[in-house]
């Protein structure tokens, strides 16, 4: 199945994080949300955002929902795409920022931002991908040594292409080198 983009025109609400205790987060690039970037339609909806992670190079890696713990990759970015039901995250650590995401939404996170769920309504779920060649690791604030996680988190490259709309898309605007 071939992932149905809802708009020509992407929308993206970037969000900037502040390190927070043993939370890094990055110190360049923002979270990026893209609301109701995909057409949910199927029996199997996940389909589409494995077929639309995977040709924008961001290999998808499973199908879950979100930790109910703060915890961060310290070396890969990472793309949630939900497909069902409806998730309440905190993005940041304890004083970050609280979002819903709902069906046909996608965040992507760069590398050390801290998130944890809240709440979850009706049977979730979300893929979950990560750039061709990074493996995250799973870092918890309180097991996580902030100078170490920082410095890895400055290292982490700069994808090949948006998750979502590909080599040109909206990413690059957000994050620069």
């Amino acid at each position: 199945m071939t992932a149905i983009l809802a708009a020509d025109t992407p929308r993206v609400i970037a969000h900037r994080l502040a390190a927070g205790g043993a939370v890094p987060n990055h110190p360049q690039w923002p979270l990026l949300v893209y609301p109701g970037a995909v057409a949910i339609a199927g029996a199997d909806p996940a389909v589409a955002f494995e077929g639309l992670f995977d040709g924008n190079r961001w290999p998808a890696a499973w199908r879950d929902g979100v930790f109910p713990f703060h915890h961060f990759h310290s070396n890969a970015h990472e793309a949630l795409g939900v497909y069902s039901g409806e998730v309440t995250v905190q993005f940041g650590g304890d004083g970050g920022v609280v979002i819903t995401a709902r069906p046909g939404d996608v965040i992507v996170l760069p590398a050390g931002t801290g998130h944890k769920k809240l709440s979850a309504r009706g049977a979730l779920g979300i893929v979950g991908a990560y750039p061709a060649g990074q493996h995250p690791d799973t870092c918890t604030p309180l097991l996580s040594n902030a100078r170490r996680s920082a410095e890895a988190v400055a290292r982490v490259p700069l994808p090949e292409a948006d998750p979502v709309y590909g080599a040109d898309g909206p990413l690059f605007t957000h994050w620069r080198r």
